[in-house]
């Protein structure tokens, strides 16, 4: 025979083959995660298991049971259902436990509550569409949702949001009440009781059960959780998202939003009402008893404006619920509707108090007089004509203070010439040509401030106009020469790319304002620097003015464009009146002439300093008496 002989390369081959063996099944060995995760499907597959075994033990039982048959002294057959399905589960058995809806309908309304979590899952306004021609819908496809979260007696936590409620309809005389029972047993139960008036924005809401005391682990915070997504309704998304806020009102009657730009959240006591408004639309909770304390959230949705964008912000609020023994007797008010100050006006709480009308002085200027007078001229005017009308009063009733300004401005022209003297010749003393300044504007009855204070009593009238038109409902859709819309932009031309900060359109209304504030601006600038003394920096000042004269029409030009048009119709016409009241004042009202006398006979008599004046010399010559010392010590 022949000697087998000893193949080292076989053996070589086999244990390579062997350790790639082993180093595959090393690779292909799980990991901890892997394991975890597989244990972790395991146990859902044997929930889904235990959970199909419970859902065909209960569809055994009621099979075998009528539940209709059953009644209150059923108390074994009750408490064996219990046991089976768990608190809260005798309402998965009634024939109305499915996914349909009860409709009603009133004069302004158009409302449709859910079987399932018994809530609202459709409210349209009647009277009112979008920019798009389509009805106005506040809620709807899933933007809003409404939950009471309940701690359960057998350690469970229930959310109704998920729960079948049984749903009835009766009359109460005129109004129209929907009942939406969600059942522990048929003498156990949460309710959510709807009453809607005729021709009201307005409906009467409570959460009230019966019964649930054994059911419900009333020790432990029961909190309603509302939450609502708002839709965009205006052409502007950047414009109605500035308008689109979280209002409340707390401690009384103080009145606070949460921010207008990003996100944003508060802890609040004692709540009495919270608005979602949705810049021209509200949803708004209202609670007889106020609440304890409210968490407020709101978030921005909106990063950019987009043509399909949907919704402009995310609210929502956790409010706590009263429950004495396990039953509920909570009463609020739901409002679904224009945020109007003339309908909101018709509720209590002073609902309308979350329209920003402005703060302090401003809002009450608002109120006070431009809401009313607006009233008053939209009430047999076009819309547009109204606002030229209200600009051209308002203006009017401001002239005085134009004047005021001129005619500071035409006796600081006059003195220019001898306060540039005393400059002169006190160059290298500042402080003496201070004082010498003072007591020549003194005397001549001409002040820089003269015409300054009387600026500043424009100021809250311009805000308060700047806050009046972004909230005028009565402009929303209203049209006036090419603008269809004046609560929106106006546009003459779509552009075919969207430009930052301006957007994708030109719109005809900031280009007239930005014309017509270049030329007020350029005519109000060379009547200042004319009246301007001659003195160091004031070359850079010349300068700074100037370039004032074209930064702000662009401004306008730029961040108008995607504002009102009512605003911007306001600001065109406002320059234009003020540049023809500037006119009248320079070309007929003041002589230079006669304003030149008057300062030469008012520098002939004694002028009394008042306190203020007084104060202001002795300071000044306490300092160049300093300054005379100090000048004295160092020549030492």
């Amino acid at each position: 025979m022949e000697e087998k002989k000893f193949d080292l390369n076989s053996i070589v081959g086999f244990v390579l083959i062997f350790g790639i063996l082993l180093y595959m099944m090393w690779q292909q060995k799980p990991t901890p995660e892997e394991i975890a995760e597989q244990e972790k499907q395991a146990q859902i597959e044997a929930d889904k298991k235990a959970e199909t075994e419970k859902v065909d033990d209960t569809t055994k039982v009621t099979k075998a049971e009528d539940f209709s048959a059953i009644t209150p002294g059923d108390s074994t057959r009750l408490a064996d259902l219990k046991n089976k399905l768990g608190a809260f589960a005798y309402a998965s058995t009634l024939p109305t436990a499915k996914d349909s809806y009860t409709t009603v309908n009133t004069d302004v309304l158009d409302l449709k509550f859910s079987n399932k979590g018994g809530f609202l899952s459709e409210v349209v306004l009647k009277k009112f569409v979008d920019y798009d021609s389509v009805p106005i819908a506040l809620i709807q496809d899933g933007n809003s949702a409404f939950n009471i979260t309940f701690p359960t007696s057998d350690n469970r936590i229930l959310n109704t949001k998920e729960q079948y409620f049984e749903p009835t309809v009766t009359k109460n005389g005129e109004n129209t009440v929907v009942s939406m029972k969600f059942k522990a047993s048929p003498t156990q139960y949460l309710e959510y009781r709807y009453e809607m008036k005729p021709d009201n924005y307005m409906i009467d809401f409570s959460i009230l059960s019966e019964g649930l005391s054994t059911v419900i682990n009333s020790s432990e915070e029961i909190d309603l959780d509302w939450s609502l997504k708002a839709f965009r309704h205006d052409q502007s998304i950047t414009y109605e998202n500035r308008y689109t806020r979280l209002t409340y009102m707390y401690d009384g009657d103080k009145i606070d939003k949460l921010g207008q730009v990003g996100d944003d959240e508060e802890l609040v006591n004692d709540v009495r009402w919270l608005s979602y408004r949705q810049h021209f639309f509200s949803s708004i909770l209202v609670a007889d008893k106020p609440f304890k304390s409210a968490t407020l959230e709101t978030k921005d949705l909106v990063q950019e404006e987009e043509v399909d964008t949907v919704f402009t912000k995310a609210f929502s609020s956790k409010l706590p619920l009263t429950f004495t023994n396990g039953d509920a007797d909570n009463n609020f008010q739901l409002y679904f509707g224009p945020t109007d100050s003339k309908v909101l006006k018709q509720y209590d709480y002073d609902l309308d108090e979350s329209i920003p009308f402005g703060w302090g002085i401003f809002g009450w200027i608002n109120k006070g007089i431009f809401i009313p007078l607006f009233a008053f001229l939209s009430g047999f005017l076009p819309y547009g004509i109204a606002i030229i009308v209200m600009t051209v009063l308002i203006k009017l009733m401001m002239s005085f203070v134009q004047y005021k300004q001129f005619l500071s401005q035409a006796k600081m022209k006059v003195l220019k010439p001898e306060l540039d003297a005393i400059r002169a010749k006190y160059k290298d003393n500042k402080m003496k040509a201070q004082q010498e300044t003072m007591a020549l504007q003194n005397k001549a009855g001409a002040s820089p401030l003269a015409g300054c204070l009387p600026g500043l009593i424009q100021l809250p009238v311009f805000y308060a106009l700047f806050m009046f038109f972004p909230t005028a409902f009565d402009l929303r859709q209203k049209s006036f020469l090419w603008a269809d819309d004046l609560s929106s932009y106006d546009v003459i031309a779509k552009l075919p790319f969207n430009i930052p900060f301006y957007g994708d359109h030109v719109s005809l209304f900031p280009i007239l304002a930005a014309i017509a504030i270049f030329f007020y601006m350029k005519m109000t600038t060379g009547q200042q620097m004319a009246s301007q003394p001659t003195q160091e920096g004031m070359p850079d000042m010349s300068k700074m003015m100037k370039y004032m004269i074209y930064f702000s029409p662009i401004l306008m030009l730029v961040f108008f464009n995607q504002y009102a048009s009512g605003l911007s119709l306001y600001y065109f016409i406002s320059n234009l009146i003020s540049i023809g009241i500037m006119l009248v004042i320079k070309n007929y009202i003041l002589d230079e002439n006669k304003i030149h006398a008057q300062i030469q006979v008012n520098k002939s008599k004694p002028k009394k300093q008042n306190k203020f004046q007084k104060k202001m010399a002795e300071m000044m010559e306490q300092a160049e008496q300093q300054k005379q010392v100090q000048q004295k010590r160092k020549k030492k």
